[in-house]
């Protein structure tokens, strides 16, 4: 606080609106550190984050209204089992972080591309994560009212992703809904013949697809055979196919294939994929988008 500056009391009254984009990645990076440490306090966030402590204050406030968080003297502490998992799907990015910040980009973009009111498939990974996060923190479907009209909430998530699930069933403005089956302890992924009973009970808009690899010719795939399987039966029943994934995994072919390019309508990713890959995607009917 500079000199004849008046006192921070917490209220920032005349502080302009923050970006709704800059709020939403703050209160991503807040529930990292919360990951990370398990309690964190209104000076810690504040110089984590290089913001005022009212603006962390304010953003401790919202995160503990959608149960996120826990409210104690002079900070907050992790709510629930969100936190209890490995760090590759907990981490956060900060910028020019190299691949955690390109998949961060990613997941931003791939989210606001998803429509309030409708269902909305994840399958498992860190990327289908990142965008889920992005997905329930947008300030749009926060001023949901779930009390008003519980058959509409915000937006209604399928995944077969335990991690996944774990998360969004704490946020009130989203329904939540897993489907059954075996659970892997790599990915925390459900397979097998329940999972598919459980699908075929369903329609989903839209699907947003983690994948291991992608190509014009082989298509989306992955590296268990089990996963293609379930991922398949989500690409069936959508609407819309969204393949989330990092310029690496572009022009690579995995063990089992999911669908073809031609199923996948939009594939986002970030703006070192190489042009001839982009190319030979587009040609196969899929729209790129580079972030």
């Amino acid at each position: 606080m500079t000199a004849g500056s008046p006192p921070d009391d917490g209220l920032d009254v005349t502080a302009p609106e923050t970006d709704a984009r800059d709020r939403a990645q703050r209160w991503q990076d807040l529930l990292g550190l919360l990951g990370d440490r398990g309690r964190l306090s209104v000076a810690e966030a504040a110089l984590a984050l290089a913001v005022s402590e009212a603006t962390i204050r304010r953003d401790f406030a919202a995160l503990a209204d959608q149960q996120l968080a826990t409210r104690t003297h002079g900070g907050v502490v992790a709510t629930g089992l969100a936190y209890d998992l490995p760090a590759r799907y907990r981490g956060r990015s900060t910028p020019d972080r190299g691949p955690a910040d390109r998949k961060e980009r990613i997941a931003a973009a791939a989210a606001a591309l998803l429509e309030p009111g409708t269902v909305v498939g994840f399958n498992g990974g860190t990327t289908t994560t990142a965008t889920a996060r992005r997905l329930a923190a947008r300030p749009d479907l926060q001023r949901a009212d779930p009390q008003r009209d519980p058959a509409s909430p915000a937006i209604t998530v399928v995944t077969n992703a335990l991690n996944i699930a774990t998360e969004l069933v704490l946020r009130p403005q989203v329904r939540t809904v897993t489907l059954g089956g075996i659970a892997r302890p790599g990915s925390y992924e459900l397979v097998g013949p329940l999972a598919a009973l459980v699908l075929e009970e369903l329609w989903l808009d839209v699907l947003v697809l983690g994948v291991d690899g992608f190509d014009a010719v082989a298509g989306a795939t992955c590296r268990h055979g089990g996963e293609a399987g379930i991922d398949a039966h989500m690409v069936r029943r959508a609407g819309r196919v969204v393949v989330v994934t990092g310029s690496e995994k572009l022009g690579r072919r995995t063990f089992a294939r999911i669908c073809p390019a031609a199923a996948v309508h939009t594939l986002v990713t970030d703006t070192d994929a190489p042009a001839e890959r982009v190319a030979e995607i587009r040609a196969a009917g899929t729209t790129v988008q580079l972030v």
